[in-house]
């Protein structure tokens, strides 16, 4: 779920890259295609460990074009499905949209991602494919961005979810010299499953090095409080899923 490898947000969410010039390109260009690869301590996506609290790899291309389109691809190593009876160790998104300039400063981005989990015939009670599209749309402003994603499928295998919606609400602030703070919170509505929605945030404080990226994150959720257990998958034994944790990741972008 390219969710925030932290890199926040891993936007870690909005995905931070640096595309290369060559040689015999004037400077005032770019490539339109860009890469990243990272390594995270624990994989959170909108709160959740989707990794079982272990180090996760993750790998993606962009494609930009000048006129605001884009798509891309976007892999990371995951434990969840195994965990809940499957037998795939890897997420796969697929996304594309459009990105443009409304009045002022105000941008805007929509698009449709796709989630797609290899091999995930999950047995955990009441759990379905979990295979997940959304469409998206977020406005920007300054280093704010609000984003609402809705599901047209079921959620990630929870049965009768489609229409289920996440809303976000992050900033970026630049403290110079490649520091920048990047706070973020969330609410996942799960359709007809009220009890499975909550709360999510984040704080992370992102280090870049000429497009090297460290990342040290507070990652938490009201999972716990909202109903009385936090979130677990059957083979993933007593490990919360769902609560506080540092996740510290590492992202490079070329």
């Amino acid at each position: 779920m390219k969710k925030i490898l932290l890199l926040s947000v891993l936007s870690l969410g909005a995905l931070s890259s640096v595309t290369p010039v060559s040689a015999q390109t004037p400077a005032a260009e770019v490539s339109p295609l860009s890469f990243n690869v990272g390594l995270t301590s624990d994989y959170r996506y909108r709160g959740l460990s989707q990794s079982a609290k272990e180090p996760a790899f993750s790998a993606g291309a962009d494609y930009t074009h000048e006129s605001g389109v884009y798509v891309g691809t976007w892999f990371s190593s995951i434990n969840w499905i195994k965990d809940a009876g499957g037998k795939g160790t890897a997420e796969v998104d697929l996304y594309g949209g459009y990105k443009g300039a409304l009045a002022g400063d105000i941008g805007f981005d929509v698009g449709l991602l796709h989630y797609y989990y290899p091999a995930n015939a999950l047995k955990d009670a009441g759990m379905k494919n979990a295979n997940t599209l959304e469409v998206y749309g977020a406005l920007t402003y300054g280093p704010f961005t609000a984003k609402y994603s809705h599901s047209t499928t079921n959620l990630f295998g929870v049965a009768n979810s489609k229409g289920s919606g996440y809303v976000d609400v992050a900033a970026n602030f630049d403290l110079s010299d490649g520091l920048s703070v990047v706070p973020h919170v969330g609410y996942q509505r799960v359709a007809k499953n009220d009890t499975s929605s909550y709360l999510d945030y984040s704080v992370a404080l992102n280090k870049d090095l000429n497009g090297l990226i460290y990342s040290a994150a507070l990652v938490g959720t009201n999972f716990k409080e909202r109903n009385g257990f936090h979130s677990t998958y059957s083979g993933s034994g007593d490990k919360s899923l769902s609560g506080r944790g540092l996740v510290v990741s590492l992202k490079k972008s070329f």
